[in-house]
């Protein structure tokens, strides 16, 4: 007996009825099949939405130096696809540049500005924030000249190669950082965003979404074993997640506080359980060593 395939989960799937990613022809409909055309953001941060109009909800944002793939570009907006955790839809076209050069660097700092002359007291131009990537082409003084034409403070970025490799001391960082729906830069996190931007520097690669987390994450913990959790361990609710930074306590970026905070695990367990989420869903645990 032959089953029939799971249905794609429209969030990473590139296709709308009438236009498809090429390598779907024969697995999806639409009328027409293109070829993703390479891109990078060029802007420091983009909103990803789920309809090319700016009143339509945001997904998820994208940041300096990602790479996507373009389908579609209409009315100022470009039907896309992120590479790094595969997520689809709209990007605004002007946040979008060439796909080269590939970054060489990435922000270090929880944000830096952007200035157009190696001069601390000329007006910025925007400023990066941890986890954004950037071509530079040279140095002078203490600064990176980018690609661009624009200047970065040196010390605030590392090589593109470097590595946080205790996710939680990421996590930490951005303590008070406002909760923002979609949000995956150091101005503001949903739960998610945050899980996903402490391990992707930490060189982990993570989906976006909780609830694909939860699937793809590390090892089950047995379930309601709360008294074994130690520093980098996951805990799930249904449509939430927390990041452990020792055996009591977690730290999730919450609409309760409406930012990213820290709290004893027995408390938010009690508080999500009677007025938002409900019980805790699953434990995961990423490395035998997280942390350590």
């Amino acid at each position: 007996m032959t089953h029939p395939a799971p249905p794609r989960d429209p969030r990473l799937t590139p296709a709308r009825p009438d236009l498809a990613d090429v390598a779907l022809r024969g697995l999806v409909e639409a009328a027409s099949y293109v070829e993703g055309v390479p891109h990078r953001v060029s802007a420091p941060s983009a909103p990803l939405r789920r309809a090319p109009s700016s009143d339509s909800g945001i997904d998820t944002e994208a940041v300096m130096g990602d790479a996507v793939s373009v389908y579609e570009v209409k009315d100022g907006f470009a039907y896309v696809q992120l590479r790094h955790d595969g997520y689809v839809g709209y990007l605004p076209a002007d946040a979008l540049g060439r796909a080269e050069p590939e970054p060489t660097h990435r922000v270090r700092a929880l944000r830096t500005f952007l200035y157009p002359a190696p001069d601390l007291k000329r007006p910025n131009r925007g400023h990066l924030g941890l986890g954004a990537a950037m071509s530079a082409e040279g140095q002078e003084g203490e600064y990176l000249r980018l690609e661009s034409g624009l200047y970065v403070f040196a010390p605030h970025c590392e090589p593109i190669a470097w590595r946080e490799p205790d996710f939680a001391v990421t996590a930490e960082r951005l303590v008070g950082t406002p909760y923002l729906w979609g949000g995956r830069t150091s101005l503001g996190l949903d739960c998610s965003g945050l899980v996903q931007l402490a391990l992707e520097l930490a060189g982990l690669p993570c989906p976006r979404d909780a609830d694909q987390q939860e699937r793809a994450l590390g090892q089950p913990l047995p379930p309601g074993d709360l008294g074994s959790l130690r520093r980098g361990d996951l805990v799930f609710w249904r449509g939430h997640v927390g990041l452990m930074l020792d055996g009591e306590r977690l730290i999730h970026a919450n609409g309760h506080h409406m930012a990213v905070a820290v709290e004893p695990l027995a408390v938010a367990v009690a508080r999500i359980r009677e007025k938002s989420y409900g019980p805790v869903t699953s434990l995961r645990r990423l490395t035998p060593s997280a942390g350590s």
